[in-house]
């Protein structure tokens, strides 16, 4: 999967008799073989893995030291042949101190050691007594086990042919520092930050030391590997969990649960190519050059076969969290920022009236909504709100049905004002026959609402709130200066598939039953502009996803190519493993090709957006977050996609 970017990581929380290095190392081997056959590229063991971490003043005794080495030469000669890079703790004596190091090894050989820099001397921690600080240590190279080996902080280990994976590591403590190593590593170009640490359990420190991995891969813009002791340590004093976690930018993607038996490896792939473009964007690192003075890198290459298959979790529904307690968090903060941007625009003109368009689709409904708790949260009356439903040729008693009642449940001032006559009218002003349902037809009647609200809003002396959401700013199924126009956007930043869990999170809030009732009809209402008339049954005819395809397919195209800024290779197999089951493959690469092709050929109506609260990491905003040529080619990533079409046709 180097092609994409992913490299397959693990962490390994292997069983241990303290001081048995020959029994731990056989443990060591035997996950590592197992991680070997699942294709594992990066292997990180616990912090003094081969004896023990807590070992007590049996780190003095020579037989515990010799041993631990020759525990090490026995992984390396097991190692010959895998080009797998693995990283085991254990107790080096150098130039008469001793060290609690890191060892890096790939293929047979000891790429280099890092030792220890923090060493806690407080509380149940008392290091000190026995292991120096890498600060103290002069010498940059050591013998080890026959090999000339780098020794020191400063080592990263870039692979050889994908320059941006570079490897980092440090050591336990080292993490919980104001400013760690893993910090410089990133500044310096590592990636991948390994941490292989011993820390116990007490009451509460586990949710601490997820948030503060979790925050330094994302402060670092990194992947992050942490692995820690666990069942065969002494229980003396303290119990160590065994935990294992992998962050990457912030995100939590896998956690070994504490308290196992031993004897556990946790698997995923990362994607190094989402940390360099993050990078990329981000210019703090740039600034915070300054920071390595005084430190000089040394860079040890290392190969790793990559693997053909895939392990990791791809969440058809990115905009939207999988879980359902964190999705009601997210629902609330993102009407809570719809409801303070309006709120503070409406202050800025002087609490001036609402006017907003309701067809009864979702849309609109969530922006009468996002009206609705701005009159509740500031004591405006809901009168303010000036609600229009405008029926046309296309509209079916459902949704006029549901307009009428959601307006009218709410409390808001009631407008109906058909388009039907001003349209035929300016149909034959310009001479179009009123029987062509083309895009003049469609985007005359949404031209005409757009006019209608506008002139209401100058009688009314009140603003304009837009409807449009971002997934239509994407693919721009928006008529331009029709209802891609307002004069404040609460939607404009929330996809489609997000839309319908807010509409879904105020429902199951709503202490109403009437308006719950409308809410979850609206929601089971299908997707449609309803510019062309309804079928013989009165139903709506012209649904949106038949035309531009599914949202939920765009919606992830459009966050894994703005957000990430991947190829459409990529997109495309990611789309493949989110969806695997739901859509054929041919279905994925049909809509994708769409998505490009409208993507770029739809950004004059982006350039040009009335102002909207941004709300989550992916905006259009052309004073903001997204800035491109109207006249931009899409040439190169339809070609990519054509050199793919053979191979998606055959499948």
């Amino acid at each position: 999967m180097h092609k994409y970017g992913f490299f397959r990581t693990a962490c390994a929380v292997p069983k241990l008799k303290l001081a048995d290095c020959q029994y731990n190392v056989s443990e060591i081997i035997a996950l590592a073989s197992s991680a070997w056959d699942q294709g594992v590229e990066v292997l990180l063991f616990p912090e003094l893995a081969i004896t023990g971490y807590t070992c007590g003043d049996l780190f003095f005794q020579r037989e515990l030291q010799t041993n631990a080495v020759k525990a090490l030469d026995s992984l390396c000669q097991w190692s010959d042949g895998k080009k797998m890079l693995m990283v085991v703790g254990l107790p080096l004596a150098i130039s008469g101190s001793l060290y609690n190091c890191a060892v890096a090894v790939n293929d047979g050989r000891i790429l280099g050691i890092v030792p220890k820099t923090y060493i806690p001397n407080h509380q149940e921690f008392y290091e000190k007594r026995w292991f120096a600080s890498s600060k103290s240590l002069k010498r940059t190279e050591i013998i080890m086990c026959s090999q000339t080996v780098p020794i020191g902080t400063e080592l990263l280990f870039q692979h050889v042919h994908r320059e941006e994976f570079v490897v980092g590591i440090e050591i336990c403590e080292d993490l919980w520092v104001p400013i760690s190593p893993g910090s410089f590593h990133a500044l310096a170009g590592a990636t991948v930050i390994l941490n292989p640490s011993a820390s116990n359990e007490v009451v509460g420190k586990s949710d601490y030391r997820r948030e503060l991995i979790r925050s330094q891969s994302g402060r670092c813009n990194a992947a992050y590997l942490y692995t820690s002791a666990g069942f065969g340590e002494s229980t003396s004093d303290l119990v160590f969990g065994g935990n294992a976690i992998i962050c990457e930018r912030g995100i939590l993607l896998k956690e070994l649960p504490k308290f196992n038996l031993g004897n556990e490896l946790l698997i995923t792939d990362i994607d190094v190519e989402s940390l360099t473009h993050d990078r990329q964007m981000q210019h703090g690192f740039g600034d915070s050059v300054d920071l390595l003075d005084g430190h000089s890198y040394r860079t040890i290459k290392f190969e790793t076969p990559g693997t053909n298959d895939f392990d990791r979790e791809v969440n058809p529904q990115p905009f939207v969290p999988a879980d359902p307690n964190r999705r009601s968090e997210r629902c609330e903060e993102i009407v809570n920022i719809q409801t303070i941007g309006l709120a503070t625009r409406l202050a800025h003109i002087g609490n001036a009236p609402m006017v907003v368009g309701i067809s009864g689709g979702l849309d609109s409904t969530m922006a009468l909504l996002v009206c609705v708790s701005v009159c509740d949260r500031f004591n405006i009356p809901r009168e303010k709100i000036h609600a229009v439903t405008m029926p046309g040729f296309g509209t079916t008693d459902r949704t006029y049905d549901n307009a009428v009642a959601l307006i009218k449940g709410l409390g808001a001032t009631f407008h109906e004002i058909s388009i039907v006559a001003a349209c035929t009218a300016h149909f034959n002003d310009i001479g179009h026959p009123i029987e062509l349902h083309n895009v003049t037809y469609e985007n005359s009647q949404a031209r005409e609402r757009t006019q209608i609200l506008m002139d209401l809003s100058n009688k009314l002396g009140g603003v304009v709130i837009g409807t449009g959401d971002l997934s239509e700013l994407a693919l721009g199924w928006a008529t331009y200066n029709g209802d891609h126009m307002s004069m404040y956007s609460v939607n404009a930043s929330v996809p489609k598939t997000l839309i319908r869990y807010l509409v879904e999170w105020v429902a199951d809030h709503s202490p109403e039953t009437d308006i719950q009732k409308i809410l979850y009809d609206v929601l089971d209402t299908p997707v449609s502009p309803e510019l062309l008339p309804p079928d013989a049954d009165g139903k709506i005819a012209q649904k949106t996803e038949e035309t531009v395809g599914p949202y939920e397919l765009h919606d992830f195209f459009m966050y894994q190519m703005v957000r990430h800024g991947f190829s459409p290779e990529k997109v495309y197999f990611l789309a493949g493993k989110a969806f695997d089951g739901v859509y054929e493959k041919a279905v994925i690469f049909k809509w994708l090709k769409s998505f490009y092709h409208r993507f770029f050929s739809q950004q004059f109506k982006r350039n040009c957006l009335p102002d909207g609260p941004k709300v989550g990491s992916v905006s259009f905003s052309p004073r903001g977050d997204w800035r491109m040529p109207s006249d931009a080619h899409a040439t190169q990533w339809l070609k990519s996609l054509e050199k793919m079409e053979p191979i998606v046709q055959d499948i």
